[in-house]
C-alpha cells in the first residue's frame, strides 16, 4: 500500500470520523478503509460512437479492481466527437477538451487522494488527455482503450468516417450522384468504437501499448467484441499490483518509452496528431522531446502497415495479422525498441515480446516483411524553412509528386477554404494557405478533414498542397503540411503570405519555403496588425490565453511567473 494512504488510514481517529462517514455512504465497510483507493476515469458519452460502449468497459474493469482487492470510485470525463464537429466552430473545442480532460482527471485523483487511476476512453483526445493527467499525478495508473469500430462496408469495399467526408468531395466534383452519397453515409460507421482506420485515435491507442501503459493487444481490439471487456478487467488486476509493487507512471514513461512510441507510430503509419500529443505528454512527464526526435526516428523506421487512410486496411485487420505486439517484435529484433523499457505489468517490453514469432504471419499482407515495407522510412517528417521556422508536420509517404511549387491561395479560416474547393475555385498546381486557425488564433487549432478531404473527392490529392497553422484529422493525407509554427495570430511568417505568392513544399528535403525576400517580409511585418481574439469570454478564451505553441505540443501549463 502506498506511504501516502497508509499515513491517511492510521490517522483516521476521531479527527478523520467525517471522512470514513462519507465513505461509509458509498460503501465502504471496516474492511475496506485499508485497501487501496483506485479512481475509475470514465470517457463514457452517448454523444459518439467512440464512447457509447464505455460504460460496459467500466464496469468490468471495476468488478477486476474490486475483485483485486481495491476500492474503485467512478467518476466521468468528458468528450468532443471530432467526426461530427469536423468543419464546424464546434471543432475549436477538441483539442481544447484534451486539457479539460487532463485538468479533470488531475483534480478528482489529487483532490480525492486516489493511491491510482484507471482511465478508459475512445476518442482521439481522451487518450493525451487521460495520459497528461496520469503524468502528472505520478500515481500507479494504466489506461483501457474503448476499442476500434468494425468497418463498414459497400460494394464489396470496406468503409471509414473518412469516406464519408471524400464523398462530399466527390459529390460536389460531380464524380458521385446523390444515392451513392447517401449510401456511404449510411454504411460508414456500423456500430461503437472509434474510426476504424490508423486514425488518431488507434494511432494514440497503439502508442500507448508501446509505452507499457495499456496491455498488450489491446489497442486494436473492436469494441464490440468480448475480448475488449476482458481486456479491461484484466487490466483493474494489473493495476492493482502495479499499486502494491509502487510501479509509477515516471518509471515508465520514460525517454526510451516515447522513442518507442515514435517508432510504432512511424511502423503503423500513424496520425500527425501524434506528434502534438506525445510531446505535450512528454512535457507533462518531464521527459526532453523535441520535434527533432521524430524526425531522427522517422529516417531509420520504415513504414511497416499498410492501413488507412492511405493503404488498404482498417485496425481490425491489424490485429487479425499479430496487432501492435507483432510490429513491436520486428522493431525489436532489428534494433528499433528498447526492449528494457519497464511496463505497467512489471515486465519489460522485451519479456512481453518474448514467445512471439520474428517475422509476420504468412497469407496476410497487412504487416508487411521486414526486408519489403510499404515504405523504406517513416511517413511523418519535420518540415522547417522560413514559413515553420519552428517547424512544421507533415505526411510524406505516398504522395505521387514530392515537390510542389506553386501560387499561395490564401483563406483566413476553414470555412472560407472549404466554400473554395467546393465551389471549383482551386486549380491543380495551387498551394492553399489556411490561417489564422492555430493554437491560439483559432483558437482550438482545429483539423482541417473537410477541406483535405474535399480535395481528394476533386481529384486534386496529387496536385494541391495546403499548409495551415491549425491540424489534420488522422484521417487526412495528401501533400499536406500543418502545425505550422509560429502561427499568424503570433506573427508567425504564414500571417504574412499575400495571394499569390510563390511557395514551394518539398517532402524530399523537408523544406517548407515562401519565396518572398527577407526585405519585403520585413516591410509586411512592419505592416502586419494582429487579429482581436475571436473569443473574449469562456473556456476558449482561457485556452487562447494560456496556450504555447504546437511545436511544444500545445500545452496549458506552461505559466511563466
Amino acid at each position: 500500500m502506498p506511504e501516502n494512504r497508509k499515513s491517511q488510514v492510521v490517522t483516521q481517529g476521531v479527527q478523520r470520523t467525517p471522512n470514513r462517514a462519507m465513505l461509509r455512504a458509498v460503501g465502504f465497510g471496516d474492511q475496506d478503509f485499508v485497501k487501496p483507493i483506485v479512481g475509475l476515469a470514465n470517457g463514457h458519452s452517448t454523444i459518439t460512437p467512440c464512447n457509447m460502449g464505455l460504460n460496459t468497459l467500466a464496469e468490468r474493469a471495476e468488478a477486476g479492481l474490486r475483485a483485486a482487492g481495491a476500492m474503485p470510485q467512478t467518476f466521468g470525463t468528458i468528450t468532443i466527437s471530432d467526426g461530427i464537429s469536423m468543419g464546424t466552430e464546434g471543432m475549436k473545442y477538441s483539442l481544447v477538451s484534451r486539457d479539460v480532460i487532463a485538468d479533470a482527471i488531475e483534480t478528482v485523483c489529487a483532490g480525492q487522494s486516489m493511491d491510482g487511476v484507471l482511465a478508459i476512453g475512445g476518442c482521439d483526445k481522451n487518450m493525451p488527455g487521460a495520459m497528461i493527467a496520469i503524468a502528472r499525478l505520478n500515481i500507479p495508473a494504466i489506461f483501457v482503450y474503448g476499442g476500434t469500430i468494425k468497418p463498414g462496408h459497400l460494394d464489396g469495399r470496406d468503409l471509414t468516417v473518412v469516406s464519408a467526408f471524400e464523398a462530399v468531395g466527390q459529390y460536389s466534383a460531380g464524380r458521385i450522384g446523390d444515392a451513392e452519397l447517401q449510401a456511404v453515409e449510411r454504411h460508414a460507421c456500423p456500430g461503437a468504437g472509434s474510426c476504424g482506420g490508423m486514425y488518431t485515435a488507434n494511432t494514440m491507442s497503439s502508442a500507448f501499448e508501446a509505452m507499457g501503459m495499456s496491455l498488450m493487444y489491446s489497442s486494436t481490439m473492436a469494441a464490440e467484441d468480448a475480448e475488449k471487456a476482458d481486456s479491461a478487467e484484466k487490466s483493474g488486476y494489473v493495476l492493482v499490483e502495479a499499486i502494491r509493487q509502487q510501479i509509477l507512471p515516471r518509471q515508465i514513461l520514460t525517454r526510451k518509452a516515447f522513442e518507442n512510441a515514435i517508432a510504432v507510430i512511424m511502423a503503423v503509419g500513424g496520425s500527425t496528431n501524434s506528434v502534438l500529443h506525445l510531446l505535450a505528454i512528454a512535457d507533462a512527464a518531464g521527459v526532453a522531446l523535441t520535434l527533432d526526435d521524430f524526425e531522427t526516428i522517422r529516417a531509420k523506421v520504415p513504414v511497416l502497415c499498410d492501413l488507412k487512410p492511405s493503404g488498404r486496411y482498417v485496425a481490425t485487420n491489424l490485429h487479425k495479422a499479430g496487432g501492435i505486439p507483432q510490429v513491436m517484435k520486428m522493431l525489436l529484433v532489428n534494433g528499433l525498441l528498447h526492449g528494457d523499457a519497464l511496463t505497467i505489468t512489471g515486465q519489460t517490453i522485451a519479456q512481453l515480446l518474448i514467445d512471439l514469432p520474428e517475422t509476420p504471419p504468412t497469407g496476410q499482407d497487412v504487416i508487411r516483411p521486414w526486408k519489403d515495407p510499404v515504405y523504406a522510412q517513416g511517413h511523418l517528417a519535420i518540415l522547417r524553412g522560413n514559413l515553420a521556422s519552428e517547424g512544421a508536420v507533415a505526411k510524406i509517404t505516398g504522395v505521387k509528386i514530392p515537390k510542389i511549387t506553386g501560387p499561395a491561395r490564401v483563406f483566413e479560416s476553414e470555412e472560407q477554404c472549404l466554400n473554395a474547393i467546393l465551389q471549383g475555385k482551386i486549380e491543380a498546381g495551387d498551394i492553399v494557405v489556411v490561417r489564422y486557425e492555430g493554437p491560439k488564433g483559432g483558437p482550438g487549432m482545429r483539423e482541417m478533414l473537410a477541406p483535405t478531404s474535399a480535395i481528394i473527392g476533386a481529384g486534386l490529392g496529387d496536385t494541391v498542397g495546403l499548409i495551415t497553422d491549425g491540424r489534420f484529422s488522422g484521417g487526412t493525407y495528401g501533400m499536406v503540411v500543418g502545425h505550422v509554427a509560429p502561427e499568424a495570430a503570433v506573427g508567425g511568417t504564414i500571417a504574412l503570405v499575400e495571394e499569390g505568392d510563390s511557395i514551394t513544399i518539398d517532402a524530399h528535403s523537408r523544406t517548407l519555403e515562401l519565396h518572398v525576400s527577407d526585405q519585403v517580409l520585413a516591410q509586411r511585418r512592419a505592416a502586419w496588425v494582429p487579429l482581436q481574439p475571436r473569443y473574449t469570454r469562456g473556456v476558449l478564451a482561457k485556452y487562447a490565453k494560456l496556450v504555447s505553441s504546437s511545436s511544444l505540443g500545445a500545452v496549458t501549463d506552461r505559466i511563466e511567473f
